[in-house]
């Protein structure tokens, strides 16, 4: 199993990470948890010593389970991670009694790696300003967090203020191949490393959309190498970058599991000639999007509360990964039906002001067209 150092830090850990919000379920929507013990229990015989969970992952039963999972191996054989719930956060005295619940929780005296919860500039400056950093400081000096971090959703204007706040031990990115320009993205990364601050990266796989992809996209890396899953090509393309310790997967099936350990035994950096692979299927991918819409929300507000750069990210994300699964979740769960856009009353107001000069009422019939006939399936 490839192993990282961090090395200010002290510690090394496993380059694979087991990400704890994705566990296979049963027939009632619950961990399938003899399932998910054997593929925690497989992934620590081979290697894996970085375990991360947090409060709200799977409705609030995974930082349980997982405690009750790691019982059984030496307490100094993993490091574990989980978070603070800043929503949860309203006064620093409210630092001290989540992580107390989440020590009893996870029945631990300590936890190896804390971060601050998805942090976007807005709940930064506000753990900023209620002192809840200094109240986690404390925990640090009192043993019972070893390293501070947080986790990032944001962009990099934000993230280089929060990154240059203090000296964080760590922080946590989301990162891969196709989201190389977004949120922190590549840049956030570079500047981690100028600061000597150590990244863990979440998404490789941009939450599965890069683990299945159509036959033509993926003809690039079939070429080179037919023996290897996107999955495999997703991650080794982030390991493969500087200043990277950790990378959080999601696993759901003992398949997946397999799959991750097979990439990270034996590890190998992408080639050149691999390196060129991934970024022809990135450009494969980016070629199939439905229209050419750049969020520059011109065209908003809408007067019948479309929200139409909205519709279109659904709209593209799918045409470029045909993932029918994915797609729906996101339209069901992120669109509601008022701003879908089957409500656009066609007063063409938008097409007067967009730069790219879409012709976003025939694009809408055919958002709406789409996504229907993905519900009628």
């Amino acid at each position: 199993m490839e192993k990282r150092t961090f090395q200010n830090l002290d510690v090394e850990s496993s380059l694979l990470g087991f990400g704890c919000m994705r566990f296979p379920l049963d027939k009632n929507g619950k961990i399938d948890e003899p399932l998910a013990e054997q593929m925690m229990d497989d992934a620590m015989a081979a290697g894996v010593t970085y375990y991360d969970t947090a409060v709200p992952y799977h409705e609030g039963s995974s930082e349980p389970f997982v405690g009750r999972v790691l019982e059984k191996y030496p307490r100094e054989s993993y490091l574990l991670a989980t978070k603070l719930p800043c929503w949860d956060v309203n006064d620093k005295s409210d630092v001290r009694r989540l992580f107390d619940m989440q020590m009893k929780k996870l029945n631990k005296d300590y936890f190896d790696f804390y971060l601050l919860h998805a942090l976007d500039l807005g709940r930064f400056r506000k753990m900023r300003d209620l002192g809840v950093i200094e109240e986690c400081e404390k925990l640090k000096a009192e043993g019972k967090i070893r390293f501070l971090g947080f986790s990032f959703h944001d962009n990099y204007e934000a993230f280089e203020e929060m990154i240059t706040y203090k000296k964080w031990d760590f922080c946590q990115l989301q990162i891969n191949y196709m989201d190389q320009n977004d949120q922190a993205g590549l840049k956030g990364l570079r500047l981690a490393e100028s600061l000597g601050i150590p990244v863990i990266v979440m998404e490789p796989v941009k939450g599965g959309q890069l683990a299945v992809l159509p036959d033509d996209v993926k003809a690039p890396f079939e070429k080179i190498d037919s023996s290897k899953t996107p999955s495999s090509w997703a991650l080794r393309w982030v390991a493969s970058q500087p200043n990277v310790k950790v990378i959080l997967s999601g696993m759901s099936t003992p398949a997946q599991v397999s799959d991750n350990l097979n990439t990270f035994t034996n590890f190998k950096p992408l080639t050149q000639e691999e390196f060129a692979a991934v970024d022809e299927v990135m450009h494969n991918l980016k070629a199939r999007v439905k229209n050419g819409c750049t969020a520059c929300r011109y065209c908003m507000p809408c007067p019948a509360g479309v929200d139409i750069p909205g519709n279109f990210a659904h709209w593209n994300g799918y045409g470029m990964y045909e993932n029918r699964d994915t797609a729906l979740r996101g339209w069901k769960n992120n669109m509601p039906e008022e701003k879908q856009a089957k409500n656009c009353i066609g007063c063409g107001k938008c097409e007067t002001v967009c730069p790219q000069q879409l012709h976003i009422r025939e694009d809408l019939k055919q958002v709406q067209a789409t996504f229907d006939g993905l519900l009628k399936e």
